[in-house]
């Protein structure tokens, strides 16, 4: 077992990281003043990650993208997680799912969002239907050669910046043993469509500046061909594109993880209280060899999970591993650190409140703590028939 990174795998730690720390880190404290991402700024960091090679770093080269394989993007991800959501946004990662394009879809959708020229968005949840996918009310029914849409979408990440989102809907029910089960179709959606409206969502305590929207379908027109793979397949291409969001959480939470521990481990060693640092008290070393322990065991995790997609190995079990225990390894970090830092941890002057807060959302979206240890139990029970 090798657990060094080739001298490629580590150029690309150590140009995503210096990236970051020169184009993210200085705008971070603006936009988690003002809540907004300045347009020019936006525009600065696509244009310099396109300029870097990195841009759709996750796609193959054949059809642009920086070629990388899960465990390289992964290491991307990761350093990626020590800058603001909201910046970092315009790093550009567009959805792989769009790999399910189609004939004219990759000229319209694919490639230029590879090229940067076209963003994208992935809209799934609503009021009703978060964990319960299957619970979406969202609907399109057919009409002539159209889909009639109505419904709608919340809690979507990206869509203010969007030029076209990848929705989810419910295309017709089948009744099952166990109740009527929905059948679901993902639709291409441009901005603009008759019908469609992008609004401003909700307030939220975690990553100001990274927005959610609310989208809304009234009585919204789509044509076959902004099908997304088959009708009705809308799960087999979830199923077959989206496991990757989960390691993207997860590797986003260990690179955030690192850059609070330096926080706190600086602050430590600097810090004098009773005539000395208070680096010197267990009380606060302990917390400090317990969050490098738990951040380790953390990648090491996240890392083997996109290490076995490579390898072609069954990685659900894995991956739901590594999202749940690196999410909430995330929150003691973070807690453990306001503590060391005291009072003062809670103050703006300082970056440790903010860390704390945009954690809590981890452990929710992209699937929360308590449907990863579902999947982590069903994929142990389900070989002895339990």
């Amino acid at each position: 077992m090798n657990f060094g990174l080739t001298d490629e795998q580590e150029m690309i730690v150590s140009t995503v990281r210096s990236f970051v720390e020169k184009e993210i880190y200085p705008h971070e404290d603006e936009v988690e003043r003002t809540g907004e991402v300045p347009k020019e700024v936006a525009d600065e960091i696509k244009r310099k990650t396109i300029e870097l090679g990195f841009y759709a770093c996750n796609f193959p080269e054949e059809v642009g993208g920086a070629g990388l394989n899960h465990l390289e993007f992964a290491l991307v991800e990761r350093e990626l997680g020590r800058g603001s959501m909201a910046l970092n946004h315009f790093f550009g990662r567009p959805q792989n799912i769009l790999m399910a394009c189609e004939g004219d879809q990759k000229e319209r959708y694919l490639l230029p969002a590879v090229r940067g020229e076209r963003m994208d968005a992935l809209a799934m949840t609503e009021p009703g239907a978060g964990s319960d996918v299957r619970g979406m009310k969202c609907s399109a029914v057919r009409d002539g050669g159209d889909w009639v849409v109505n419904g709608t979408k919340h809690f979507i990440s990206g869509a203010d910046h969007a030029d076209f989102v990848i929705v989810f809907i419910a295309t017709g029910e089948d009744m099952t043993p166990k109740g009527p089960k929905k059948r679901i179709t993902a639709f291409l959606v441009d901005r603009g469509t008759p019908g469609f409206t992008i609004r401003d969502g909700y307030k939220s305590v975690s990553h100001r500046g990274y927005k959610n929207m609310v989208l809304e379908f009234d009585d919204c027109r789509l044509p076959d061909a902004q099908v997304l793979g088959e009708v009705d397949g809308g799960f087999e291409v979830m199923n077959t594109w989206l496991y990757a969001t989960r390691i993207t959480v997860a590797t986003m939470s260990v690179g955030r993880a690192r850059r609070v521990f330096d926080y706190a481990l600086n602050y430590a060693a600097e810090r004098e209280q009773f005539g000395q640092q208070i680096a010197k008290f267990q009380g606060v070393s302990f917390q400090i060899a317990d969050m490098i322990t738990e951040i380790d065991a953390a990648d090491l995790l996240t890392l083997n999970s996109a290490w076995r997609l490579d390898q072609g190995l069954p990685a659900n079990r894995e991956i739901a591993s590594a999202k749940v225990y690196a999410t909430e390894m995330l929150a003691r970090v973070t807690d453990a650190a306001l503590q060391i830092y005291g009072g003062m941890g809670l103050m703006s002057d300082y970056p440790i409140e903010r860390f704390w807060r945009d954690a809590r959302v981890e452990r929710i979206w992209d699937g929360t703590s308590e449907i990863q240890r579902h999947i982590i139990s069903r994929e142990l029970f389900r070989p002895l028939g339990a």
